[in-house]
């Protein structure tokens, strides 16, 4: 069922104070969203209508591509090298956090999902807590309802304002493998938790996908294996939307969907190989939608500004009236969500340090709106890359169909080693397929943005600039 807004307050307290609902999604790349330019049908109804009711942002990254370490950032608008949160670690002590400040403000704040890897250190950062394990592995549109509208019904009897952070766990894996509704046998059609297949006794997404209905990522070849599995990513992705229609149905229900600025973004793009975990444009570019009823206009496509996630901390705390908290890093750009223009926003700094694995893959990127520079510097020629996107179905189709072409193999070579540098024009190959740092017709491109990485890092305390420093000589 799409979402309708009717911004109807439920008191003189909800007319006068402004809530946040922050929903993310779990592994969700930008081109799977049809407001965002999905080529394939059908998938994202509720968030494009919540895009349609506010902006959406072209130039929106996350800055770091791994699920722990970007949510830190997004809770203490510092970079990883700041906050501490280099990889699956925790938030140096003594470094403020956005849940944490505003209940110091009075504000009631909840969490639904993902509660592993926000603030994990402070457990009473947010004072409403439900875990995955109480969702139905974080994927029950039903469930998320009914704790959304719980949290409410709280909000409503303390009278404070609120910050609730929705957290899907999908499009994360296990990806939806299920038949089509007429193709499942009984115990399909009853969810039988006896049901063999990863994430069998998960609630059924709205629609289910089938290979031939979808279109694969520009940067992954056309494989029958791939194929399976992007459609069974698409079923989750259409998961994902049901919980994001549920929860802002449940807010709307509750009277707070006027007063409520709502942001939603995706922690990085689709775990596969060249996405995430890794600094590539559709690594980092990911959906960022504002509905903010009475401030931010209707059907607005913000094409001018660079944000990254970095900014959101600043940006709820300003637009919520709060002093800033000390040490951030980021900028708010609330300017730009009332329609002004915001000078320094052209670039996007993003970083890899450490992996789930425990593994350090270091790489640095800096992303404009047409071109982008990396610096892989974990490259020797001999470290081989592995992550957890390569444990599906499209590495293995990959590697296997690279032994008898000449061209796949190139890509997977690649991707397993890589190069020092890569520079991509994502205007002419927004697939990132050709990497055009040895082209002198980029020089001038090259050196720009390499020193401007260089200055960012340096101003921002990052404990790689020596090393980025000493390997950028070789190629000005």
């Amino acid at each position: 069922t799409l979402l309708t807004y009717a911004c109807v307050s439920s008191s003189a307290f909800a007319e006068s104070k402004l809530n946040v609902m922050f929903i993310t999604l779990d592994d969700m790349n930008r081109d799977s969203v049809g407001v965002y330019g999905s080529k394939v049908k059908g998938t994202t109804p509720n968030i494009d209508k919540l895009a349609g009711e506010g902006l959406r942002f072209e130039h929106g990254h996350v800055s770091i591509a791994i699920c722990m370490p970007t949510r830190a950032v997004w809770m203490t608008g510092r970079y990883p090298h700041n906050s501490g949160a280099l990889g699956f670690t925790k938030i140096k002590p003594g470094v403020p956090t956005l849940p944490e400040t505003l209940l110091k403000n009075g504000y009631l704040t909840g969490i639904l999902g993902k509660t592993e890897h926000v603030v994990p250190s402070r457990q009473k950062a947010f004072g409403y807590r439900r875990d995955r394990s109480e969702m139905a592995n974080g994927r029950s549109q039903e469930l998320y309802g009914k704790f959304t509208a719980e949290f409410l019904g709280q909000v409503k009897k303390a009278d404070k304002p609120f910050f609730l952070m929705v957290n899907s766990h999908d499009p994360h894996r296990p990806f939806d493998n299920r038949k089509p509704a007429e193709q499942r046998s009984v115990a399909e059609k009853t969810g039988d938790k006896k049901k063999k297949g990863r994430g069998a006794d998960y609630p059924a997404p709205s629609r289910i996908y089938q290979p031939e209905e979808i279109v694969i990522p520009g940067f992954l070849p056309d494989l029958p294996p791939i194929r399976e599995e992007i459609a069974q990513y698409y079923s989750s992705v259409s998961r994902a939307d049901d919980v994001v229609g549920r929860v802002l149905a449940e807010l709307e229900k509750a009277g707070f969907a006027k007063n409520t600025l709502v942001m939603l973004k995706s922690d990085h793009g689709i775990p596969v190989p060249f996405a995430k975990t890794n600094v590539w444009r559709h690594s980092t570019l990911t959906p960022w939608i504002v509905c903010w009823p009475g401030t931010i206009k209707p059907g607005i496509h913000e094409k001018e500004h660079v944000v990254t996630g970095v900014d959101f901390a600043p940006t709820i705390i300003d637009a919520l009236g709060l002093e800033p908290m000390d040490g951030m890093d980021g900028r708010s750009f609330l300017p730009v969500l009332k329609g002004k223009k915001q000078k320094g926003r052209e670039f996007a700094y993003t970083h890899i340090n450490t992996i789930a694995s425990g593994r350090s893959y270091t790489m640095r990127s800096l992303q404009g709106k047409r071109y982008g520079l990396i610096w892989n510097g974990w490259h020797d020629g001999e470290t081989a890359f592995k992550n957890e996107s390569m444990s599906g179905l499209t590495w293995k189709a990959m590697a296997k169909a690279a032994e008898n072409d000449s061209a796949l193999a190139k890509r997977v070579k690649h991707y397993l080693y890589r190069t020092p540098f890569e520079f991509y024009d994502y205007e002419k190959d927004p697939d990132a397929l050709r990497n055009q740092i040895g082209d002198n017709q980029h020089a001038k491109l090259v050196s720009r943005y390499g020193k401007e990485l260089n200055r960012i890092m340096k101003k921002t305390g990052d404990h790689e600039t020596a090393r980025f420093q000493k390997a950028l000589k070789k190629i000005q």
